[in-house]
């Protein structure tokens, strides 16, 4: 079996920790900046046993080197969001099919077959710029759905209440990802029941409405739109692959991610559940860049796997879909 194919096969912790111990060493040999770092840090490869023990690189050299194992003409470039002179983060993707197969094995742990649903997408600030890997999944799944009503909605409101007030009507099953400020708009502009309906909250407040706690935000929705849970994706550029909420904040990831906690003053002492600190993640799907990062997001572990995300440890411009302080 392939390492790509052991990626998506992994059903115990046993098997995760294995997988990444092999795709450290193959990302260790293969990947210059990473092992350059790594050298940095005077590891001993030799030394790495366990997961605890691999270092986590830092997530801002995604903007600053190309993030590469093996040699390779990439497929695709996503690009994180960013002002105009701001440095982007960049995600040379070597196998565009490796991510495919992340968010569709991913979504279908989590809520089923996307041929069950109408899609719907409105996600103005993803489409209006060129790069983004959330624009490029939600395209997929909207196709994927094959319904004659999924699509995206970028200016149009009403006729996305239309569509929402039809289907629910005809008891559809439905799922609406919204950027959270376009969102909150939405709310703030029409009250509908939307109780049968799942809303997807995927970041997108930075510099664009007043800052909100989720709680508050999610507080706004749930009065707006009559429904007791708002679910959340937590993701970004330099991922592969998504965790997800169905609710209260606490995510979820898929068997091939991993979110491990770091002490913020001391990054090589991993906290145990139930404390705060820097989140690491582990994406395996990551194979061709890197699967071992360093965020700059707070987070907080739970013993069910679980976790929360609690916001930023500096002011830094954020990346990828989950954009919100609580």
């Amino acid at each position: 079996m392939s390492l790509v194919n052991k990626i998506f096969s992994i059903n115990t912790e046993h098997e995760f920790n294995e997988v990444s111990l092999k795709i450290f060493r193959y990302q260790y040999a293969n990947n210059p900046i990473y092992q350059s770092f790594c050298n940095h840090l005077n590891v001993d490869i030799n030394e790495i046993d366990s997961i605890s023990k691999i270092p986590f690189l830092p997530i801002e050299l995604f903007k600053s080197h190309p993030i590469k194992t093996t040699d390779f003409k990439e497929h695709t470039t996503f690009l994180s969001s960013g002002t105009t002179g701001q440095n982007q983060s960049k995600h040379l993707v070597k196998d565009i099919s490796i991510y495919e197969k992340s968010y569709s094995q991913a979504f279908n742990k989590f809520y089923g077959s996307i041929e069950d649903y109408c899609v719907l997408a409105l996600l103005p600030s993803y489409m209006e710029r060129d790069g983004s890997s959330l624009i490029y999944m939600m395209d997929d799944l909207i196709k994927k759905s094959n319904h004659t009503k999924s699509g995206f909605f970028l200016k149009n409101e009403d006729f996305l209440i239309e569509n929402l007030q039809f289907l629910t009507k005809n008891k559809q099953k439905t799922m609406l990802f919204g950027v959270s400020f376009a969102l909150l708009d939405l709310a703030e502009k029409y009250k509908i029941d939307l109780s049968d309906v799942i809303i997807m909250e995927t970041g997108g407040m930075k510099g664009r409405r007043e800052e909100l706690t989720r709680e508050e935000l999610h507080n706004i929705y749930k009065k707006s739109f009559n429904t007791t849970q708002i679910h959340s994706e937590y993701g970004m550029t330099e991922l592969l692959s998504q965790a997800y909420s169905k609710g209260n904040g606490v995510f979820y990831t898929p068997n091939w991610m991993k979110i491990i906690i770091r002490d913020i003053n001391d990054p090589f002492n991993i906290l145990s559940n139930n404390k705060t600190g820097g989140i690491n993640v582990i994406d395996l799907a990551n194979i061709y860049s890197c699967s071992f990062i360093a965020t700059q997001d707070l987070g907080k572990p739970f013993e069910d796997s679980g976790f929360e995300v609690l916001g930023r440890f500096d002011n830094s411009d954020i990346r990828g879909c989950n954009l919100l302080i609580s």
